[in-house]
Order: C-alpha cells, then sequence, then structure tokens
C-alpha cells in the first residue's frame, strides 16, 4: 500500500464509518465464536491497527499482529496497539498450529499466490479453530483504493471459497456486505475516473455530515448482510475452520 494511504488510514480509522462499521461486524462474529479471553489471536496485514482497537476493545490478552510495512507497525506502535511483528503473509513468522483465531482482512488481494496465502494461513491455525477473512468483491467496482493499495484482484465469492477448500480450509460461513452502497460506491468510482480527482485514497472522500449518514447506512448494512446474504456487495466475507 502507498506510504500516504498509511497516514491516512491511521488518522481516519478510529471515526471512519467504513472502519467502525467493520468493527461492528467483525466483533460480532468473534464474539459468537466464544473465545476465551486469554485466546491466541493474530492479526495479519494490521495496516494502522483498527482490527487490533477491536480486539483490545473485546478484552482479548493475547493478540499478535504482523505486517509487512514498517510504516504501518510505526503507526499502530504509536496508538499503543502493542508491538507488530514484520511479516509477509506467504511465510508468517510463527509456528505451525499456533492461534485460535485468524483475521486476515482484506489481505490476499495484495499477493500475487492468494493459494499459497491460504496454505500459509492454515499452517499457524489450531485445527478445528477459526480464520475470518474479508476481500474486496467484484472487479466492475475496481478504483483508485484498489490502485492505492496495489491489489491484484477482487472476488465474488464462488472463486474465494474453491481456494479456501483447495487450501484445506473449510468455510462455514459467507455472505458479501456493503451492499446498500454497492451501487453509490460503483457510481463513485465511474466518476472519479472521468473526473480524475486527485486524493491520496478515498478515505479522504468524507465530511462530518457525510460519514454520521453513511456511519448510519453502514451499520444497518453489516447488521443484516449475514442474515440476508446479498448477491452483490462491495466486500466478501468468509469465515473457514482447518479441517
Amino acid at each position: 500500500m502507498d506510504i500516504a494511504a498509511y497516514a491516512v488510514e491511521a488518522a481516519i480509522e478510529a471515526d471512519h464509518w467504513w472502519y467502525v462499521g467493520r468493527r461492528l461486524l467483525f466483533s460480532n462474529i468473534v464474539k459468537a465464536l466464544g473465545l476465551p479471553e486469554n485466546a491466541d489471536i493474530l492479526d495479519v496485514g494490521t495496516s494502522a491497527g483498527t482490527n487490533l482497537r477491536m480486539l483490545r476493545d473485546l478484552g482479548f490478552v493475547h493478540v499478535s499482529g504482523v505486517d509487512q510495512s514498517r510504516e504501518a507497525i510505526r503507526f499502530c506502535a504509536e496508538k499503543g496497539f502493542g508491538e507488530v511483528q514484520l511479516g509477509n503473509v506467504c511465510t508468517l513468522p510463527f509456528g505451525d498450529d499456533r492461534f485460535d483465531l485468524i483475521l486476515a482482512t482484506d489481505i490476499i488481494e495484495h499477493v500475487e499466490d492468494d493459494l499459497a496465502a491460504l496454505c500459509e494461513l492454515g499452517r499457524v491455525l489450531r485445527p478445528g479453530q477459526h480464520l475470518l477473512l474479508t476481500v474486496p468483491a467484484f472487479s466492475l467496482l475496481w478504483g483508485l483504493e484498489d490502485d492505492v493499495s496495489h491489489h491484484k484482484r477482487r472476488y465474488r465469492l464462488p472463486e474465494l471459497l474453491e481456494k479456501l477448500r483447495r487450501a484445506n480450509l473449510i468455510p462455514v460461513q459467507h455472505f458479501y456486505f456493503n451492499y446498500l452502497l454497492f451501487l453509490p460506491i460503483l457510481a463513485t468510482r465511474f466518476l472519479m475516473r472521468i473526473i480524475n480527482i486527485n486524493v491520496a485514497t478515498e478515505g479522504e472522500l468524507n465530511t462530518a455530515w457525510l460519514n454520521r449518514v453513511l456511519t448510519l447506512i453502514f451499520r444497518l448494512d453489516v447488521k443484516t448482510a449475514a442474515r440476508f446474504r446479498p448477491p452483490v456487495g462491495v466486500s466478501a466475507l468468509v469465515v473457514a475452520t482447518r479441517n
């Protein structure tokens, strides 16, 4: 990811509608797993620490983080989210069967060999435990955020589920989310290409009133997506367990 994008994320992740809504979605899923507070949890690709913030607020005390960017690691340290190790999702610096829960949220789209990344996530996951995975969905939504984040691809659920099974990871829950804003985001990205808006990331395209509105919409979205299982969404989520 571009260094400027890390700086923007670090500045906005506490209150921006996208990060607030994702933390609500993820926290509800994590709480449903019933893990003890001393469970060993790994956040892969911490970026500026939005998932580490959530895990801290949920009370977990054994949380590890890894990111391939020293800039991301610095932001996590400055925010008091603990030590984050330098590492890559395809070569994680941990032993086999280590973690009770792994979060890999918007990570595997960054690497050329996403199947190798999934296999590596499975290697460090304890048998029977869970991986929480999210990816950007639908290639027609490709936009500035994909470019500055150095994405290799966007996904549809069928291909993602097949790759998980090839990595010996069994999907137990899957759905698209951010479906209520699918068409507005599609239209916005189309206009951004035409107008050629010059910003570091889409996160800068926000105001206080717009953030409040989008926070309410996205909160409704993440509370209903798992139940409605919409046919489209800006992102896809899978909870998988190691076979």
